[in-house]
């Protein structure tokens, strides 16, 4: 004898047959959701003593609640909880054996909300969390790049513009570059999580709850700064999800650019840097292969959380107010991207603090692409010449050190000034790399004392950083 639904399933008796299996496969949750248990626990917790406290559930009903749910997160966490396809998703699983452990009790606690103010309440705590564990992940890596970059003050490199040599900059200034990118991610994701700190439970399952409950007291007890104040908007809205994932696609992009250019500077035709054997691999043919892997998947990977960002766009843009089932979809993508993004920023911090700089191979880049050719020209208008001369004299200096193969700061004295009369001797002082830089003084520049300062700033502004929580 088959099983009615009010039997099989804690959600409804008004059906006359079962769901069928392949929609019960199709429509179930609980094979990802499930990652949100704890955190189901930890909502119903505070909503069963918010219930006490306002006298719709007795206290004996609240000590059989907190004892159970206590037993279900031991199980869960040593792995004897076991998950039922029939009951859906990680909510009902919950309830069921809560309601086998305690009995009524475990009944009366969904009094006064819904699964959809429960999920949306279930899915702020974990992304919060998450954003909490990735802010601290980006932090690690900035200080990966102050300790760096601290190491590389004086170590010269060319700066590139479309991928040409174009001017000497310190290795420590690109590397601060990135610290930048990632200072701007950390308070993208700080401010968005102003906005996921918020309580949706309570909303019910669109128009709010009729008994006298206590949003105000389960904000507090669960750490949200305020209430979603609509209750049609806080069961619906997902925009703190994208917010999140648009965050983690822009940092996955600034990862994929640093990625991009580890993976030139590890070729032989750079030769700027090695990576640990750890982050590499060998090719299954050719012996003498070291692929550098990590970069290379991370520039990959960063596809994954575009798609996953345009997977929620999609997900929301039609549906009416106020929840509907195709929210289930907004799980996986966005475990997703908490996954990737987590294990890429711990992958990183580690590449970062270990990755070599080759300061040999950097210079001698430097001295083959005319690097100082903008200096020469800046020294001819210091001197009065209008910069569109100076130019055009130091155009035809390049050419002339092309034709005989070597460096501007290699041509003779008397060959410059044959480019404009007023080259003095004094001009070699800044056509060499070193000299270059040293006058890059201004705020934001490449020199030494002007890099050392910016990072002494960062490091200030690392240590200022307000405490999440």
């Amino acid at each position: 004898m088959s099983k009615t639904p009010s039997e099989s399933n804690t959600w409804s008796g008004r059906f006359s047959e079962p769901v069928d299996d392949l929609v019960k496969t199709y429509t179930a949750s609980v094979s990802f959701d499930y990652r949100l248990a704890q955190f189901d626990i930890e909502g119903s917790l505070a909503h069963a003593r918010m219930l006490a406290q306002q006298g719709i559930i007795s206290l004996k009903d609240l000590n059989d609640i907190e004892q159970g749910l206590q037993n279900i997160s031991e199980e869960i966490n040593e792995g004897r909880f076991k998950w039922n396809i029939d009951l859906e998703d990680v909510h009902l699983n919950i309830e069921k054996r809560l309601t086998e452990l305690v009995g009524d009790a475990g009944k009366r606690l969904h009094t006064g909300r819904s699964r959809n103010d429960q999920v949306a309440t279930d899915i702020r705590l974990y992304l919060r969390q998450a954003t909490d564990d990735i802010l601290g992940l980006l932090a690690g890596l900035q200080n990966a790049l102050l300790d760096k970059a601290e190491e590389h003050i004086h170590t010269l490199m060319p700066g590139f513009t479309h991928l040409q040599v174009a001017q000497p900059v310190s290795f420590a200034h690109h590397l601060m570059a990135y610290f930048e990118m990632f200072d701007r991610d950390w308070n993208r994701l700080t401010d968005g999580r102003k906005r996921i700190n918020r309580l949706p439970l309570g909303a019910a399952a669109l128009a709010g709850s009729g008994y006298p409950i206590n949003r105000d007291k389960v904000a507090k007890d669960l750490g949200f700064s305020g209430l979603c104040e609509n209750s049609l908007d806080a069961v619906s809205d997902r925009d703190f999800a994208i917010e999140f994932t648009a965050a983690a696609a822009l940092i996955m992009m600034h990862l994929s650019r640093l990625s991009e250019e580890i993976i030139l500077w590890m070729n032989p035709q750079f030769g700027f840097v090695d990576l640990p054997d750890r982050f590499c691999t060998g090719s299954s043919i050719m012996p003498q292969k070291k692929n550098p892997d990590v970069p290379e998947l991370v520039r990959g990977k960063s596809g994954r959380i575009y798609g996953n960002l345009f997977c929620l766009l999609t997900l929301m843009k039609g549906q009416p107010l106020a929840y509907n089932k195709d929210n289930q979809e907004d799980k996986e993508p966005l475990f997703d991207t908490v996954d990737t993004l987590t294990t890429t920023l711990r992958l990183y911090c580690d590449l970062i603090q270990n990755i070599q700089a080759r300061p040999e191979r950097m210079l001698e880049a430097l001295n083959q692409g005319f690097a100082t050719a903008t200096d020469l020209a800046d020294y001819l208008v210091m001197k009065g010449v209008p910069f569109r001369d100076a130019h055009e004299a130091v155009a035809r200096a390049v050419r002339e050190a092309e034709k005989r193969n070597c460096d501007l700061s290699q041509l003779d004295i008397n060959l410059l000034k044959s480019f404009h009369q007023e080259i003095e001797p004094g001009v070699y002082d800044i056509l060499t790399p070193q000299g270059s830089i040293q006058t890059r003084t201004l705020k934001g520049g490449t020199a030494p004392a002007t890099v050392k300062q910016a990072i002494l700033t960062a490091r200030e502004r690392l240590i200022r950083r307000p405490d999440q929580g």
